[in-house]
Protein backbone atom coordinates (compact mmCIF):
# COMPACT_ATOMS: atom_id res chain seq x y z
CA UNK A 1 0.00 0.00 0.00
CA UNK A 2 2.84 2.36 0.75
CA UNK A 3 4.45 1.55 -2.57
CA UNK A 4 1.22 2.48 -4.36
CA UNK A 5 1.14 5.81 -2.56
CA UNK A 6 4.67 6.57 -3.67
CA UNK A 7 3.88 5.62 -7.32
CA UNK A 8 0.89 7.96 -7.72
CA UNK A 9 2.90 11.24 -7.57
CA UNK A 10 5.48 9.86 -9.98
CA UNK A 11 2.78 8.86 -12.49
CA UNK A 12 1.13 12.27 -12.20
CA UNK A 13 4.38 14.06 -12.94
CA UNK A 14 5.03 11.79 -15.99
CA UNK A 15 1.64 12.52 -17.53
CA UNK A 16 1.85 16.24 -16.92
CA UNK A 17 3.93 18.54 -19.05
CA UNK A 18 6.31 21.23 -17.85
CA UNK A 19 4.78 22.95 -14.88
CA UNK A 20 2.02 20.35 -14.68
CA UNK A 21 -0.32 22.28 -17.06
CA UNK A 22 -0.43 20.36 -20.38
CA UNK A 23 -0.44 16.60 -21.08
CA UNK A 24 2.76 15.05 -22.35
CA UNK A 25 3.47 13.37 -25.64
CA UNK A 26 2.56 9.94 -24.32
CA UNK A 27 -0.89 11.11 -23.36
CA UNK A 28 -1.49 12.67 -26.83
CA UNK A 29 -0.28 9.50 -28.53
CA UNK A 30 -2.67 7.44 -26.43
CA UNK A 31 -5.61 9.62 -27.45
CA UNK A 32 -4.87 9.06 -31.17
CA UNK A 33 -5.12 5.30 -30.91
CA UNK A 34 -8.33 3.69 -32.19
CA UNK A 35 -10.17 1.31 -29.92
CA UNK A 36 -10.11 -2.39 -30.62
CA UNK A 37 -13.77 -2.83 -29.81
CA UNK A 38 -16.61 -0.64 -28.62
CA UNK A 39 -18.84 -2.32 -26.05
CA UNK A 40 -22.42 -1.07 -25.80
CA UNK A 41 -24.02 -0.60 -22.44
CA UNK A 42 -25.29 -3.71 -20.70
CA UNK A 43 -28.89 -2.61 -21.10
CA UNK A 44 -28.61 -2.48 -24.90
CA UNK A 45 -26.87 -5.84 -24.94
CA UNK A 46 -29.71 -7.41 -22.99
CA UNK A 47 -32.34 -5.94 -25.34
CA UNK A 48 -30.44 -7.17 -28.41
CA UNK A 49 -30.39 -10.68 -27.02
CA UNK A 50 -34.15 -10.63 -26.52
CA UNK A 51 -34.88 -9.63 -30.14
CA UNK A 52 -35.87 -12.46 -32.53
CA UNK A 53 -33.32 -13.40 -35.16
CA UNK A 54 -34.40 -12.32 -38.67
CA UNK A 55 -34.12 -15.07 -41.29
CA UNK A 56 -33.99 -13.83 -44.90
CA UNK A 57 -35.68 -16.14 -47.38
CA UNK A 58 -33.33 -17.84 -49.85
CA UNK A 59 -33.41 -16.64 -53.48
CA UNK A 60 -36.11 -18.29 -55.55
CA UNK A 61 -35.02 -21.37 -57.40
CA UNK A 62 -34.57 -20.97 -61.16
CA UNK A 63 -37.43 -22.55 -63.06
CA UNK A 64 -36.17 -24.97 -65.66
CA UNK A 65 -37.63 -26.62 -68.70
CA UNK A 66 -36.68 -29.33 -71.18
CA UNK A 67 -36.40 -28.93 -74.95
CA UNK A 68 -35.21 -32.44 -75.68
CA UNK A 69 -32.96 -35.20 -74.38
CA UNK A 70 -30.19 -33.62 -72.31
CA UNK A 71 -31.18 -30.09 -73.35
CA UNK A 72 -32.34 -27.92 -70.44
CA UNK A 73 -33.11 -24.23 -70.36
CA UNK A 74 -33.94 -21.74 -67.63
CA UNK A 75 -36.95 -19.45 -67.58
CA UNK A 76 -36.26 -15.79 -66.92
CA UNK A 77 -38.15 -14.37 -63.97
CA UNK A 78 -40.37 -11.28 -64.39
CA UNK A 79 -38.28 -8.14 -64.43
CA UNK A 80 -35.10 -9.96 -65.45
CA UNK A 81 -32.78 -7.52 -67.25
CA UNK A 82 -30.02 -9.89 -68.35
CA UNK A 83 -31.16 -9.81 -72.00
CA UNK A 84 -31.02 -6.02 -72.18
CA UNK A 85 -27.57 -5.90 -70.64
CA UNK A 86 -26.18 -8.56 -72.96
CA UNK A 87 -27.62 -7.01 -76.12
CA UNK A 88 -26.45 -3.50 -75.22
CA UNK A 89 -22.88 -4.63 -74.58
CA UNK A 90 -22.63 -7.07 -77.50
CA UNK A 91 -23.57 -4.43 -80.07
CA UNK A 92 -20.39 -2.44 -79.46
CA UNK A 93 -17.29 -3.16 -81.53
CA UNK A 94 -15.05 -2.78 -78.48
CA UNK A 95 -16.87 -5.71 -76.85
CA UNK A 96 -16.45 -7.82 -79.98
CA UNK A 97 -12.74 -7.04 -80.21
CA UNK A 98 -12.00 -7.37 -76.48
CA UNK A 99 -14.04 -10.48 -75.67
CA UNK A 100 -14.19 -12.12 -79.10
CA UNK A 101 -17.97 -12.51 -79.12
CA UNK A 102 -20.63 -11.52 -81.64
CA UNK A 103 -24.40 -11.11 -81.54
CA UNK A 104 -26.59 -13.06 -83.95
CA UNK A 105 -30.34 -12.60 -84.30
CA UNK A 106 -32.89 -14.73 -86.06
CA UNK A 107 -33.59 -18.45 -86.28
CA UNK A 108 -32.14 -18.88 -89.77
CA UNK A 109 -28.90 -17.02 -89.06
CA UNK A 110 -28.31 -18.90 -85.79
CA UNK A 111 -29.02 -22.24 -87.48
CA UNK A 112 -26.53 -21.43 -90.27
CA UNK A 113 -23.93 -20.48 -87.64
CA UNK A 114 -24.39 -23.74 -85.74
CA UNK A 115 -24.19 -25.83 -88.90
CA UNK A 116 -20.97 -24.07 -89.91
CA UNK A 117 -19.37 -24.86 -86.55
CA UNK A 118 -19.77 -21.59 -84.62
CA UNK A 119 -19.65 -21.94 -80.83
CA UNK A 120 -22.71 -20.56 -78.96
CA UNK A 121 -22.28 -18.99 -75.52
CA UNK A 122 -25.80 -17.85 -74.65
CA UNK A 123 -29.13 -18.14 -76.41
CA UNK A 124 -32.28 -16.19 -75.58
CA UNK A 125 -35.53 -17.41 -77.14
CA UNK A 126 -39.25 -16.87 -76.70
CA UNK A 127 -40.65 -20.33 -77.42
CA UNK A 128 -39.25 -23.81 -77.02
CA UNK A 129 -40.40 -24.76 -80.52
CA UNK A 130 -37.67 -22.53 -82.00
CA UNK A 131 -35.10 -24.29 -79.85
CA UNK A 132 -36.14 -27.70 -81.18
CA UNK A 133 -35.47 -26.54 -84.75
CA UNK A 134 -31.75 -26.13 -83.99
CA UNK A 135 -29.15 -28.91 -83.87
CA UNK A 136 -29.05 -29.96 -80.19
CA UNK A 137 -25.38 -31.03 -79.93
CA UNK A 138 -23.77 -27.54 -80.10
CA UNK A 139 -26.33 -26.12 -77.63
CA UNK A 140 -25.46 -28.38 -74.71
CA UNK A 141 -22.55 -26.22 -73.63
CA UNK A 142 -24.38 -22.89 -73.92
CA UNK A 143 -26.63 -21.03 -71.52
CA UNK A 144 -30.24 -21.26 -72.72
CA UNK A 145 -32.74 -18.72 -71.37
CA UNK A 146 -36.40 -18.47 -72.24
CA UNK A 147 -37.68 -14.89 -72.15
CA UNK A 148 -40.85 -13.12 -73.17
CA UNK A 149 -41.29 -12.22 -76.82
CA UNK A 150 -41.96 -8.64 -75.76
CA UNK A 151 -38.46 -8.46 -74.26
CA UNK A 152 -36.85 -9.68 -77.48
CA UNK A 153 -38.97 -7.28 -79.52
CA UNK A 154 -37.89 -4.41 -77.28
CA UNK A 155 -34.18 -5.04 -77.84
CA UNK A 156 -34.32 -6.26 -81.44
CA UNK A 157 -33.11 -4.11 -84.36
CA UNK A 158 -35.38 -5.71 -86.97
CA UNK A 159 -38.96 -4.75 -87.72
CA UNK A 160 -40.33 -8.30 -87.38
CA UNK A 161 -38.13 -10.19 -84.87
CA UNK A 162 -38.17 -13.97 -84.95
CA UNK A 163 -37.87 -14.36 -81.19
CA UNK A 164 -34.27 -15.56 -80.89
CA UNK A 165 -30.99 -13.79 -80.04
CA UNK A 166 -27.66 -15.55 -79.56
CA UNK A 167 -24.18 -14.67 -78.32
CA UNK A 168 -21.46 -16.60 -80.15
CA UNK A 169 -17.69 -16.71 -80.06
CA UNK A 170 -16.32 -14.75 -83.00
CA UNK A 171 -15.98 -17.34 -85.77
CA UNK A 172 -12.50 -18.24 -87.00
CA UNK A 173 -12.54 -19.00 -90.72
CA UNK A 174 -9.79 -21.60 -90.27
CA UNK A 175 -11.96 -23.65 -87.88
CA UNK A 176 -15.30 -23.32 -89.70
CA UNK A 177 -16.80 -25.60 -92.35
CA UNK A 178 -18.09 -23.93 -95.52
CA UNK A 179 -19.68 -25.22 -98.72
CA UNK A 180 -17.23 -26.19 -101.46
CA UNK A 181 -16.20 -23.17 -103.54
CA UNK A 182 -17.47 -23.27 -107.12
CA UNK A 183 -15.66 -20.18 -108.40
CA UNK A 184 -11.85 -19.93 -108.15
CA UNK A 185 -11.98 -16.20 -107.42
CA UNK A 186 -10.88 -14.38 -104.29
CA UNK A 187 -12.78 -11.15 -103.73
CA UNK A 188 -10.82 -8.29 -102.13
CA UNK A 189 -12.77 -5.41 -100.58
CA UNK A 190 -10.84 -2.15 -100.56
CA UNK A 191 -12.12 0.40 -98.04
CA UNK A 192 -15.80 -0.62 -98.09
CA UNK A 193 -17.24 1.44 -95.24
CA UNK A 194 -21.00 1.13 -95.71
CA UNK A 195 -22.47 -1.80 -93.71
CA UNK A 196 -25.27 -2.41 -96.22
CA UNK A 197 -22.85 -2.52 -99.15
CA UNK A 198 -20.48 -4.92 -97.42
CA UNK A 199 -23.30 -7.24 -96.41
CA UNK A 200 -24.62 -7.29 -99.99
CA UNK A 201 -21.12 -7.93 -101.35
CA UNK A 202 -20.71 -10.91 -99.02
CA UNK A 203 -24.09 -12.21 -100.11
CA UNK A 204 -23.11 -11.95 -103.80
CA UNK A 205 -19.78 -13.66 -103.11
CA UNK A 206 -21.53 -16.52 -101.35
CA UNK A 207 -24.08 -16.79 -104.17
CA UNK A 208 -21.38 -16.93 -106.83
CA UNK A 209 -19.41 -19.53 -104.85
CA UNK A 210 -16.22 -17.51 -104.29
CA UNK A 211 -13.23 -19.12 -102.69
CA UNK A 212 -12.91 -16.47 -99.96
CA UNK A 213 -13.36 -12.75 -99.23
CA UNK A 214 -10.52 -10.55 -97.97
CA UNK A 215 -11.27 -7.30 -96.14
CA UNK A 216 -8.48 -4.75 -95.90
CA UNK A 217 -8.10 -2.27 -93.08
CA UNK A 218 -10.57 0.56 -93.45
CA UNK A 219 -13.52 -1.72 -94.20
CA UNK A 220 -16.44 -1.85 -91.82
CA UNK A 221 -16.49 -4.66 -89.26
CA UNK A 222 -18.14 -7.68 -90.96
CA UNK A 223 -19.73 -8.74 -87.65
CA UNK A 224 -21.64 -5.52 -87.16
CA UNK A 225 -25.40 -6.17 -86.86
CA UNK A 226 -26.22 -4.20 -90.03
CA UNK A 227 -23.69 -6.17 -92.05
CA UNK A 228 -25.07 -9.44 -90.68
CA UNK A 229 -28.62 -8.49 -91.65
CA UNK A 230 -27.60 -7.51 -95.18
CA UNK A 231 -25.49 -10.65 -95.57
CA UNK A 232 -28.44 -12.98 -94.95
CA UNK A 233 -26.23 -15.83 -93.70
CA UNK A 234 -23.36 -15.27 -96.17
CA UNK A 235 -20.92 -15.02 -93.24
CA UNK A 236 -21.26 -18.79 -92.78
CA UNK A 237 -21.15 -19.76 -96.47
CA UNK A 238 -17.90 -18.12 -97.56
CA UNK A 239 -14.64 -17.65 -95.58
CA UNK A 240 -14.03 -14.05 -94.49
CA UNK A 241 -10.58 -12.79 -93.56
CA UNK A 242 -10.89 -9.30 -92.07
CA UNK A 243 -8.62 -6.45 -90.99
CA UNK A 244 -5.74 -7.20 -93.36
CA UNK A 245 -3.04 -4.76 -94.31
CA UNK A 246 -1.90 -4.77 -97.92
CA UNK A 247 1.45 -6.33 -97.02
CA UNK A 248 -0.34 -9.50 -95.82
CA UNK A 249 -2.84 -9.73 -98.69
CA UNK A 250 -0.51 -11.67 -101.06
CA UNK A 251 0.03 -14.37 -98.42
CA UNK A 252 -3.75 -14.98 -98.42
CA UNK A 253 -3.88 -15.44 -102.21
CA UNK A 254 -3.11 -18.64 -104.13
CA UNK A 255 0.16 -18.83 -106.02
CA UNK A 256 0.13 -17.63 -109.60
CA UNK A 257 -2.99 -15.54 -109.08
CA UNK A 258 -3.86 -12.64 -111.36
CA UNK A 259 -5.43 -9.69 -109.53
CA UNK A 260 -7.90 -7.57 -111.50
CA UNK A 261 -9.61 -4.37 -110.37
CA UNK A 262 -13.21 -3.41 -111.06
CA UNK A 263 -13.60 0.09 -112.50
CA UNK A 264 -16.30 2.04 -114.31
CA UNK A 265 -14.04 4.61 -115.87
CA UNK A 266 -14.75 4.06 -119.57
CA UNK A 267 -11.97 3.08 -121.94
CA UNK A 268 -12.36 6.03 -124.28
CA UNK A 269 -12.63 8.55 -121.46
CA UNK A 270 -9.62 7.01 -119.70
CA UNK A 271 -7.46 7.46 -122.78
CA UNK A 272 -8.37 11.13 -123.17
CA UNK A 273 -8.22 12.27 -119.55
CA UNK A 274 -5.54 12.33 -116.90
CA UNK A 275 -5.03 8.93 -115.24
CA UNK A 276 -6.86 8.55 -111.94
CA UNK A 277 -7.25 5.70 -109.49
CA UNK A 278 -11.03 5.48 -109.42
CA UNK A 279 -12.74 2.32 -108.33
CA UNK A 280 -15.99 0.68 -109.28
CA UNK A 281 -17.81 3.16 -107.13
CA UNK A 282 -16.57 6.11 -109.17
CA UNK A 283 -17.45 6.82 -112.78
CA UNK A 284 -16.25 8.93 -115.65
CA UNK A 285 -17.77 10.17 -118.87
CA UNK A 286 -18.75 7.53 -121.39
CA UNK A 287 -17.91 7.80 -125.06
CA UNK A 288 -17.85 5.46 -128.02
CA UNK A 289 -19.57 2.15 -128.55
CA UNK A 290 -19.40 0.05 -125.37
CA UNK A 291 -19.67 -3.17 -127.34
CA UNK A 292 -16.60 -2.49 -129.44
CA UNK A 293 -13.39 -3.19 -127.54
CA UNK A 294 -11.28 -0.07 -127.44
CA UNK A 295 -7.74 -0.20 -126.16
CA UNK A 296 -6.63 2.84 -124.16
CA UNK A 297 -3.96 5.03 -125.67
CA UNK A 298 -0.92 5.19 -123.48
CA UNK A 299 0.91 8.43 -123.09
CA UNK A 300 4.62 8.58 -123.83
CA UNK A 301 5.63 9.05 -120.22
CA UNK A 302 2.73 8.72 -117.75
CA UNK A 303 3.46 10.57 -114.54
CA UNK A 304 4.02 8.41 -111.52
CA UNK A 305 2.57 9.50 -108.21
CA UNK A 306 3.66 8.62 -104.72
CA UNK A 307 1.51 7.56 -101.85
CA UNK A 308 1.67 8.86 -98.30
CA UNK A 309 4.58 6.60 -97.37
CA UNK A 310 6.68 7.89 -100.25
CA UNK A 311 6.66 4.70 -102.33
CA UNK A 312 5.98 4.87 -106.05
CA UNK A 313 2.35 4.21 -106.89
CA UNK A 314 0.66 2.92 -110.02
CA UNK A 315 -1.83 4.88 -112.11
CA UNK A 316 -5.00 3.19 -113.29
CA UNK A 317 -4.01 3.90 -116.91
CA UNK A 318 -0.90 1.72 -116.52
CA UNK A 319 -3.07 -1.40 -116.23
CA UNK A 320 -4.35 -3.15 -119.34
CA UNK A 321 -8.04 -2.26 -119.58
CA UNK A 322 -10.93 -4.17 -121.10
CA UNK A 323 -14.65 -4.42 -120.68
CA UNK A 324 -15.85 -6.81 -118.00
CA UNK A 325 -17.80 -8.97 -120.48
CA UNK A 326 -14.67 -9.78 -122.51
CA UNK A 327 -12.66 -12.89 -121.72
CA UNK A 328 -10.57 -12.24 -118.60
CA UNK A 329 -11.19 -15.10 -116.19
CA UNK A 330 -8.42 -17.52 -115.38
CA UNK A 331 -7.85 -19.97 -112.54
CA UNK A 332 -6.96 -18.77 -110.00
CA UNK A 333 -7.99 -15.10 -110.05
CA UNK A 334 -8.77 -12.26 -107.66
CA UNK A 335 -10.90 -9.15 -108.05
CA UNK A 336 -10.59 -5.90 -106.07
CA UNK A 337 -13.68 -3.75 -105.50
CA UNK A 338 -13.13 -0.26 -104.11
CA UNK A 339 -15.37 1.94 -102.03
CA UNK A 340 -17.68 4.50 -103.55
CA UNK A 341 -16.09 7.49 -101.82
CA UNK A 342 -12.37 7.04 -102.40
CA UNK A 343 -12.31 4.38 -105.10
CA UNK A 344 -9.36 2.06 -105.57
CA UNK A 345 -6.36 2.65 -103.36
CA UNK A 346 -2.79 2.89 -104.75
CA UNK A 347 -2.01 -0.37 -102.94
CA UNK A 348 -4.73 -2.17 -104.88
CA UNK A 349 -3.43 -0.85 -108.20
CA UNK A 350 0.13 -1.80 -107.27
CA UNK A 351 -0.95 -5.36 -106.40
CA UNK A 352 -2.80 -5.68 -109.71
CA UNK A 353 0.20 -4.39 -111.68
CA UNK A 354 2.62 -6.74 -109.90
CA UNK A 355 0.51 -9.80 -110.82
CA UNK A 356 -0.17 -8.78 -114.42
CA UNK A 357 -3.80 -7.97 -113.67
CA UNK A 358 -6.26 -5.96 -115.70
CA UNK A 359 -8.72 -3.16 -115.19
CA UNK A 360 -12.24 -4.49 -115.75
CA UNK A 361 -14.39 -1.62 -117.00
CA UNK A 362 -18.13 -1.52 -116.33
CA UNK A 363 -19.44 1.18 -118.71
CA UNK A 364 -22.12 3.58 -117.51
CA UNK A 365 -24.10 6.24 -119.36
CA UNK A 366 -22.98 9.88 -119.28
CA UNK A 367 -24.07 11.86 -116.25
CA UNK A 368 -23.89 8.96 -113.76
CA UNK A 369 -21.34 9.90 -111.13
CA UNK A 370 -20.99 6.60 -109.30
CA UNK A 371 -21.78 2.92 -109.46
CA UNK A 372 -22.69 1.08 -106.30
CA UNK A 373 -19.78 -1.05 -105.14
CA UNK A 374 -22.05 -3.98 -104.24
CA UNK A 375 -23.62 -3.91 -107.71
CA UNK A 376 -20.19 -3.73 -109.34
CA UNK A 377 -18.98 -6.72 -107.35
CA UNK A 378 -22.02 -8.78 -108.33
CA UNK A 379 -21.60 -7.88 -112.02
CA UNK A 380 -17.95 -8.87 -112.15
CA UNK A 381 -18.30 -12.05 -110.07
CA UNK A 382 -21.22 -13.54 -111.98
CA UNK A 383 -19.68 -12.56 -115.31
CA UNK A 384 -16.52 -14.38 -114.30
CA UNK A 385 -18.62 -17.39 -113.33
CA UNK A 386 -20.39 -17.30 -116.69
CA UNK A 387 -17.09 -17.16 -118.59
CA UNK A 388 -15.67 -20.05 -116.58
CA UNK A 389 -18.74 -22.21 -117.13
CA UNK A 390 -18.72 -21.43 -120.84
CA UNK A 391 -15.03 -22.34 -121.09
CA UNK A 392 -15.59 -25.60 -119.22
CA UNK A 393 -18.57 -26.47 -121.42
CA UNK A 394 -16.52 -25.73 -124.54
CA UNK A 395 -13.67 -27.96 -123.39
CA UNK A 396 -16.08 -30.80 -122.65
CA UNK A 397 -17.58 -30.51 -126.13
CA UNK A 398 -14.13 -30.58 -127.72
CA UNK A 399 -13.22 -33.75 -125.82
CA UNK A 400 -16.38 -35.44 -127.06
CA UNK A 401 -15.83 -34.26 -130.64
CA UNK A 402 -12.17 -35.39 -131.01
CA UNK A 403 -12.81 -39.19 -130.75
CA UNK A 404 -15.54 -39.01 -133.42
CA UNK A 405 -13.09 -37.41 -135.87
CA UNK A 406 -10.35 -39.94 -135.14
CA UNK A 407 -12.73 -42.84 -135.58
Amino acid sequence: MAALRRAVPVLSRALAGPGGAAPGRRWVRALRRSPVRVLPPRKEQAEAQKRPVEHHPPPPAVERGSAGPGLWYEKASPGDRSLGKVVTIAKSRSFRDRHGKVLLEGLRLIRDALQAGAAPRALFFSTAEHLRELPPAPLKGARLVRVRFEDIKCWSDVVAPQGMIGIFSKPDHAKMSYPTAQLPIVLICDNIRDPGNLGTILRSAAGAGCEKVLLTKGCVDPWEPKVLRAGMGAHFRVPIVADLDWESVPSNLPSGVQVCVADNKDLGAQAETEPTSQGAGRSGSHSGNPKAPVKPKRKAAPPEHKDEEGTEGVCASELAAQYYYENWIQSPAAVVVGGETHGLSPDALHLAASTGGKRLVIPVVPGVDSLNSAVAAAIVLFEGKRQLQWRTHKQDNEKQFIPSIVG
